[in-house]
């Protein structure tokens, strides 16, 4: 099929820029499907602003390389910050699955951040509970997940190895024409999830550590697995910790569900809801219409916020 030439590209002399998606990344290295192939593409320089499930355009180095010249406008964009560098999740996708366990306990903290993440990139958030099967630890980690039910998340139950056929059930509904990423702390359970909905990950997980050099044993990287045209999965390494720094004070305060019926509303316009007199949110706090663990957690992503970002 004869190739245009590209509008702009003033890099790319010969030829034109294929289109591809991004379905891995391991350093300045990515995995990119166009049309049955895939092919390694690296950036230009040091610049590695590329994400998983990002669309881009890239030029063919050799039959199976290539490097990125430019990335498609993105219609969302996930990413997590500390006060020196920010760490790109996933692009283009339309959910955050945060999956939590009756068993180890997990962070009520990285909870929360993500889905201050999800609301401030305009993601929908959702939350499964997996391990119900373990029923001595169900109804106390059902007690921790009602301030989230409370703010109109939804919590999905679900025991992937217990009940795999009924977790395949319930989730393959939620998934349909949505590009979903799945995070979670490390022995929540998330690799049983992708296994059970996409059966072949484990051999699509070698066959990506081989294609981008990271190791026979390596799957700390971010991966998107293709269901069909409109539907996709985005599986992403275990983590402790969700640093917000990104996020402005603004930014904060309207991705905090619980606080908008009181935004606009406080005695003076320029309200921090940290300390000031006649302020709607701390009287919302006070009177218990809003967890006093949610307005913690906004005091202490304001103070990081106020942090230099290198």
């Amino acid at each position: 099929m004869a190739s245009k030439k590209p509008h702009a590209a003033p890099r790319q002399a010969a030829g034109a820029l294929e289109a591809g998606l991004v379905i891995a990344a391991h350093g300045r290295h990515y995995l990119v499907q166009a049309g049955e192939q895939k092919l390694q593409c690296v950036t230009r320089g040091k610049k590695s602003d590329v994400a998983v499930g990002d669309r881009i355009r890239f030029a063919r180095t050799s039959p199976n390389q290539g490097v990125v010249e430019s990335i498609d406008e993105r219609k969302t964009l996930l990413y997590r910050s500390d006060q020196y560098k920010s760490k790109l999740l996933a692009a283009n996708v339309t959910q955050l699955f945060i999956v939590v366990a009756t068993e180890p306990s997990f962070s009520d903290d990285l909870v929360s951040r993500s889905l201050v993440a999800a609301e401030s990139a305009g993601v929908a958030p959702h939350l499964i509970l997996n391990k119900t099967d373990i029923e001595e630890a169900l109804p106390k980690t059902r007690e921790r997940l009602q301030v989230y039910s409370r703010l109109g998340y939804p919590v999905h139950e679900v025991s992937a190895k217990a009940q795999p056929e009924e977790t395949r059930a319930a989730f393959m509904p939620l998934l349909q024409n949505q590009s979903t990423i799945l995070i979670g702390q490390s022995g929540m359970g998330k690799s049983s999830l992708i296994n059970l909905i996409i059966p072949d990950a484990d051999i699509a997980v070698r066959e990506i550590s081989a294609a981008l050099d990271t190791g026979k044993h390596t799957t700390t990287f971010t991966r998107l697995y293709r269901m069909d045209e409109e539907t996709s999965i985005i599986d992403s390494p275990g983590f402790q910790e969700f640093g917000l720094y990104q996020l402005s004070e603004g930014m904060l305060e309207r991705a905090f569900r619980d606080f908008m019926p009181y935004l606009g509303k406080c005695r003076f316009y320029n309200c921090h809801h940290l300390n000031e007199p006649g302020c709607a949110v701390l009287e919302a706090v006070q009177s218990g219409e809003i967890a006093p663990m949610r307005h913690q957690l906004y005091a202490q992503l304001v103070h990081e916020s106020s942090q230099t970002l290198y």
